[in-house]
């Protein structure tokens, strides 16, 4: 209602300024005196006066004039006003010249009412000019008078210094928002961009004044109290580096980001966020062919193992963007399980899913499940990861991964599964661990199987994934929030890291390109060092390291490298079409011998030989090596 009043008063606003334009365009147009005008004309103003404001008025309705926001009114709003104007004049304009040519023949008799419209051919040319300034510069008036006054609001709230980094558009953007937001009490007071054919230059009023090697100076200068980023186009690398000089700044970092994320300028404030771990991976986005992935995806009945899971119910996220048929989510957690599937109910209205409480390890329990729902896709998420927890538990390790993996397996090749993606682990390469070995058999079932089934079995091999459950980053998040000491194991020990989303979409890309027998590979980017991956934790979190929050090393615990692997020597790697995506040459197993050793190894776990798990695995998986700690 009050928009339709602020509207209203617009409407009126415009007409009282459409007939003052048109006034002043007789007045300009006749040197400034009005009573030189020809009675020709002069009898007609009031006719063509009343043509014009209607025509303009529903112009201006067409240009959806009435139903901008005028408090963030722009270029963009200035164009819309200059096209609505120029559209309307022209019609006026083609109107007058039309009573001077073929209307008068035509129309005969009725020529005396249209020729009541005519006027000097230049009239609405200068129309156009004036309405343009007018219609304009109201509007533009209303927000510079709304900033007015609400910046001297905004000076009573001793608001923040920012520096922006970044001068392109989204660092006018940002200070563009940061102006228009004065109840935000932040002024942006100077810029830094690498561009130093920028340096001296103002951006909407702010100056450049340095690079990023300046910042220190430049913060202690301008007595800076927070950072924020504004280069949503630069690669991780680039923002990384940049944040580690601001962040020794010791004052708060904020960051602008992705240009695709910026929907609408007028939440640019809103999107300024936090820095967060994700932000300074140095990974570049994803491409995916999400069509290829709807193709085995879309219409099908998909099962997800451990879909309570982090990456589990990452998955049954994304699997539901492409419309399965129905979606079963199986998991032995009931908790996890009940959590994702009211999210997805509640975001995914009409998915037909079906969460399923039951373990992998009851054969006879998965029989029922798979030949009631018949799957035709399985995602087999469901593992023991934790590596210190599966050394003091090794029988735990071989019941998940080994035997429930068969499991699942099999029973995908009895009921004619399509397609079997395994999330594997890049410890299973060369393990030192029971939890890598383990995974590595899971690889060897799924290949030895592959020679036999209809079904495509596959895995996916990556790394560490942040902020999965029990993984270094919320226990960092924790260990700060404790005040430190934060805890990590070994100074030089490297990780492989990706956002769970990221590796999720990886997978669904991998299982479009399954052929059967595959272990696809992803891209990890750079390795991170842990000790580096605390001490930006640290930071983010306001702190500086080994100051304010102590890191402590603890060394290696058992089964642990210093550096992960993502790929067997004797494997060879190829390129797929997705340079994320790479494809190791498949290294079978007889299957006859597999199933063998794994009724061996069932035999010991059962008979409580527990001390003889490790070497009867290390037969199983030459290159597990429980001894090396590399």
């Amino acid at each position: 209602m009050r928009q339709k009043a602020k509207s209203f008063f617009l409407v009126i606003i415009d007409i009282f300024l459409i007939n003052i334009s048109l006034i002043l365009a007789y007045w300009l147009r006749f040197d400034g005196i009005l009573y030189n005008i020809p009675a020709r004309y002069a009898d007609n103003i009031l006719y063509l006066a009343i043509l014009s404001t209607l025509i303009k008025i529903l112009c201006f309705m067409v240009f959806k004039l009435y139903s901008s926001l005028w408090k963030y009114a722009g270029v963009s709003e200035l164009i819309s006003v200059a096209a609505a104007t120029f559209f309307s004049n022209i019609i006026m304009e083609c109107l007058v010249l039309s009573t001077y040519s073929f209307l008068p023949e035509y129309l005969g008799r009725y020529f005396s009412i249209i020729g009541k419209f005519n006027a000097p051919r230049s009239i609405f040319l200068i129309a156009f000019l004036i309405d343009v300034l007018f219609i304009g510069g109201v509007r533009l008036s209303y927000r510079i008078a709304r900033r007015i006054v609400k910046g001297e609001t905004a000076k009573m709230k001793n608001p923040k210094r920012v520096l922006i980094v970044g001068g392109g558009d989204a660092g006018a953007i940002a200070i563009k928002e940061l102006i228009m937001h004065p109840e935000m009490a932040s002024i942006p007071v100077a810029i830094i961009d690498d561009n130093v054919e920028k340096l001296g230059k103002k951006l909407n009023g702010v100056p450049v004044v340095g690079t990023r090697e300046d910042i220190p100076r430049v913060v202690e200068k301008k007595r800076i109290d927070e950072i924020i980023m504004a280069i949503p186009s630069a690669d991780r690398k680039n923002i990384s580096d940049i944040f580690d000089i601001c962040s020794k700044t010791g004052r708060k970092v904020k960051i602008l980001p992705s240009v695709t994320e910026l929907i609408d300028e007028q939440v640019v404030v809103q999107r300024i966020r936090d820095v967060n771990i994700e932000d300074l991976l140095g990974r570049e986005p994803i491409k995916l062919d999400c069509h290829e992935i709807s193709t085995y995806i879309e219409g099908r009945v998909i099962l997800v193992t451990g879909g309570g899971g982090s990456i589990g119910s990452e998955l049954c996220r994304q699997i539901a963007g492409f419309k399965p048929k129905q979606l079963i989510i199986l998991d032995n957690y009931e908790n996890s399980l009940y959590e994702i599937q009211n999210e997805l109910l509640f975001s995914r209205k009409n998915i037909n899913l079906v969460p399923v409480v039951a373990n992998i390890r009851e054969k006879q329990r998965l029989e029922g499940i798979f030949r009631k729902y018949r799957p035709d896709v399985v995602f087999h998420a469901a593992a023991h990861k934790h590596v210190p927890l599966m050394e003091v538990n090794p029988s735990e390790a071989i019941k998940n991964n080994v035997f429930g993996t068969l499991n699942v397996a099999e029973c995908a090749d009895k009921y004619g599964v399509k397609r079997f993606v395994l999330i594997s682990t890049d410890k299973a390469v060369n393990p030192t661990n029971i939890m890598g070995a383990s995974k590595r058999i899971a690889e060897m079932i799924i290949q030895a199987l592959n020679r036999y089934s209809k079904t495509e079995f596959v895995a996916v091999r990556f790394g560490n994934v942040l902020g999965s459950n029990g993984s270094v980053i919320p226990l960092f998040k924790k260990q700060i929030e404790n005040g430190g000491p934060v805890t990590v194991t070994h100074p030089e020990v490297i990780r492989y890291f990706m956002t769970i989303p990221e590796a999720v979409q990886l997978v669904l890309q991998a299982g479009a390109m399954a052929n059967g027998g595959e272990i696809f590979v992803l891209d990890m980017g750079q390795p991170v060092k842990i000790y580096d991956l605390a001490k930006n934790l640290i930071r983010l979190s306001g702190f500086e390291p080994e100051k304010d929050i102590e890191i402590v090393f603890t060394g290696l615990r058992p089964g642990e490298k210093l550096y992960e692997e993502l790929l067997l020597a004797e494997e060879g790697l190829m390129a797929t079409k997705n340079n994320k995506i790479y494809v190791a040459q498949p290294v079978f197993t007889d299957l006859a011998l597999l199933r063998k050793q794994i009724a061996r190894l069932k035999d010991i776990i059962f008979s409580d030989e527990y001390e003889g798990i490790s070497e009867y695995v290390q037969d199983m998986v030459p290159t597990y090596n429980k001894a090396q700690n590399i």
